[in-house]
């Protein structure tokens, strides 16, 4: 049973024909909703009104409680619909308009979040903004009928005084860009020193929590491209301390209740410093980047803790998050039936009608479940007791036979919850978050060796290619739903997938995968490149023209599209040996090492990519016959081990419409005497080739500062 979309007003308004999850929930409001576009902007013109602009997503819990509050009101709805055109916008399909009016939110609030709430004159300058508002004041909070007359009255009594402040807020905004960018002066600094990766370190020993992992207090947010950063740096550096953190962090999130031990997969972040109470939305990027996270740390250790809880991941979004297609959705609500989290929790009396008396006493004592609950009054489960085998040693169990019971009662209490009524599921297919899954799933078919997971992230790589592709000119779009795809793709589209695609071709050696990623480069490059200054812009020079053109640099919930670029436009230079690429990949770098310099944790996923050009460009290439089972143990070894600075090439005997025809210096490096060969270089010197197992072994336990 699934959570209801919409609300249930008699009269649809306009949203009632869009497509969006989060539109179509406001589509039976009061409120004459317009989607974004040019009617509801000549409307506001030609009646002289200002706009009302309300952004959120579909699975945000507060943009629930002002619907219920407000846009589900009747007073509040002849408000709006007398003085103001209302607008509507999904964050999710429309990245370029949030972080404008977010930025707007920000300057002058000094916070954000969603719902934003901003108000416009008729030419999209901003001159009020918030979060936010309840309908009448409460809790220190201004209410949204007061600003709501008090701007009416303002509008009516001196609207130029507004629509002034609208352009001051404007230039001022426009000042910081070129500001910004001005720091980075034409991108010709170059990429700064490995002192900024020891100093980002630094910061991050310096924000860790002892006790329950992570950074910094509550709320706590996963961002797992620090934990990648911190694993890349401790294994360049021979640093143990920053595996540690790591390690620390990935158990703590793990044990406690922002992950689902019932049904696998990890909510968007914990609302308190020891991971117990999430906010229970799931969101696909999230738990597309903790399984990356875990698959790299099972690299580098070994330990089967982090694989299962990349698999359980993968579960979930296979059994949940998957299109009968094979592309994967955006995201689960947090609230069912109104209530957040009450999908996810239990009372003792429920366990005992899952399982049974004796085996209720049992789960409740290693799950944490007691009869005053962890979560207004109900119990999220949780392992912050301890791991399964430090329960085991308590109570006196096998271990295993201790595993085996928790994995019954956890199936038996999985279909006991699927007969409540579900969260809703946001249901679009979003270019750029599906990117990042299939870069998962290539990830985990590489370090477990299980091929279905590449098959997978084949079927959504196949999907997108296919579906959200303009016929005419193959531009990449960044949304579909319901056999629609639409709005041009963004900088995100296009830097995730390509990370997807590249980590799909060293998963499959298949050669249509690197192909679709070169092309994918070609768009980026031409779309999106900031030529003057370097770096990339949000939004391609086809797309609608905005106020201001961003340029986004900070690594968020989300790595930024620009931090990507540079790291993949810095690996598809060593896979090519295209110098413009690099020289494109540096550049990048150098832009946004300016602001990387000020708080460099904030720009995990940039270091990354400096990481990868400071140990100078590692390339892998096997050669050899398809059937060659050498060839495959050699892949099978290369693609297990952790090489976050290195591109893995597959040089198949015989191919030459393949790789060759896409990377000819490939010729140049063959399978000697018909034996499975392998090739290590950096900085286009490479070692002299090796043809057994064991010398592969010892080239793949070389310190990461030789060749």
């Amino acid at each position: 049973m699934r959570g209801r979309l919409v609300t249930t007003h008699k009269t649809p308004n306009r949203l009632v024909n869009e497509k969006s999850p989060y539109l179509l929930q406001h589509a039976h409001n009061p409120v004459d909703w317009y989607p974004w576009g040019e009617e509801a902007f000549a409307k506001a013109q030609a009646e002289n009104k200002p706009i009302f602009l309300s952004v959120g997503y579909s699975t945000c819990h507060w943009c629930h409680v002002m619907e219920r509050e407000s846009f589900e009101d009747q007073e509040v709805a002849k408000l709006l619909n007398e003085h103001y055109v209302a607008i509507k916008v999904d964050r999710e399909e429309r990245p370029d308009i949030d972080a404008l009016y977010m930025s707007v939110c920000q300057a002058l609030t000094g916070s954000g979040g969603w719902p934003l709430t901003v108000l416009l004159t008729p030419e999209k300058k901003p001159f009020y903004a918030g979060t936010y508002f309840p309908k009448r004041q409460m809790f220190g909070r201004i209410g949204l009928m007061d600003v709501l007359e008090q701007i009416h009255r303002k509008w009516e009594q001196d609207g130029e005084a507004l629509d002034k402040l609208g352009d001051d807020l404007l230039a001022d905004l426009q000042s910081l860009d070129r500001k910004n960018a001005g720091r980075a002066g034409e991108g010709g600094a170059g990429v700064p020193g490995e002192e900024l990766l020891h100093e980002a370190y630094a910061l991050y020993r310096r924000q860790f929590d002892e006790e329950y992992g992570g950074f910094g207090n509550a709320p706590k947010f996963p961002s797992p491209h620090n934990l990648s950063f911190l694993l890349a740096y401790s294994q360049m550096y021979n640093q143990p301390e920053a595996l540690r953190m790591v390690e620390k962090t990935l158990e703590s999130m793990y044990r406690g209740g922002m992950y689902d031990h019932v049904g696998y997969g990890f909510s968007r972040y914990s609302t308190d410093r020891e991971w117990l109470v999430p906010h229970f939305e799931k969101m696909l990027y999230d738990n597309a980047l903790l399984a990356i996270a875990y698959l790299e740390a099972y690299q580098i250790t070994g330990k089967p803790l982090y694989a299962e809880v990349a698999e359980q991941i993968f579960t979930y979004v296979q059994r949940d998050m998957t299109s009968p297609e094979g592309a994967f959705y955006s995201a689960e609500d947090a609230d069912s039936e109104g209530v957040e989290g009450k999908f996810y929790v239990f009372t003792r009396q429920e366990i005992e009608e899952a399982l049974g008396l004796e085996d209720m006493h049992s789960y409740c004592h290693v799950y944490g479940i007691t009869p005053e609950g962890n979560f207004e009054g109900a119990n999220i489960p949780n392992l912050l007791q301890g791991l399964p085998d430090d329960m085991a040693e308590r109570m006196g169990m096998n271990p295993l036979g201790l595993r085996t019971r928790m994995e019954e009662w956890r199936e038996k209490l999985f279909a006991y919850r699927e007969q409540r009524i579900h969260p809703s599921k946001d249901d679009k297919v979003l270019t750029s978050w599906n990117g990042l899954m299939i870069a998962a799933l290539a990830k985990g078919a590489k370090a477990l060796q299980k091929p279905e997971y590449a098959g997978a992230a084949a079927a959504a790589a196949d999907f997108i290619w296919h579906k959200l592709r303009r016929r005419e000119d193959g531009r990449l779009l960044a949304r579909y739903r319901d056999g629609d795809a639409a709005i041009p793709a963004y900088l995100d589209d296009y830097t995730f997938l390509l990370w997807g695609l590249t980590e799909l071709y060293e998963a499959t050696g298949q050669a249509v995968h690197l192909e679709r990623a070169l092309t994918l480069k070609d768009g980026l490059l031409e779309l999106f490149a900031d030529q003057e200054r370097g770096g990339f812009f949000f939004t391609g020079h086809d797309g609608e023209e905005l106020p201001i053109r961003s340029k986004e640099l900070y690594d968020g919930a989300l790595p930024s599209g620009n931090s990507v670029a540079a790291k993949l436009l810095w690996k598809l230079s060593v896979m090519t040996q295209d110098v413009e690429l690099k020289t494109a990949a540096e550049r990048t770098a150098a832009v946004m090492a300016a602001s990387a310099s000020e708080y460099p944790p904030g720009y995990a996923m940039y270091l990354q990519a400096h990481l990868a050009m400071a140990s100078g460009g590692r390339e892998w290439v096997l050669s050899g016959k398809r059937e060659d089972s050498a060839l495959h143990g050699m892949l099978a070894q290369v693609q297990q081990a952790y090489l976050p600075d290195a591109a893995l090439l597959v040089n198949w005997e015989g191919d030459a419409e393949g790789i060759l025809r896409l990377l000819p210096h490939l010729a140049d490096k063959p399978a000697l005497n018909g034996e499975a060969t392998a090739y290590v270089c950096r900085n286009f010197a490479c070692r002299a080739p090796v043809t057994s197992m064991e010398a592969v072994r010892e080239l793949l336990a070389t310190g990461h500062r030789e060749v």
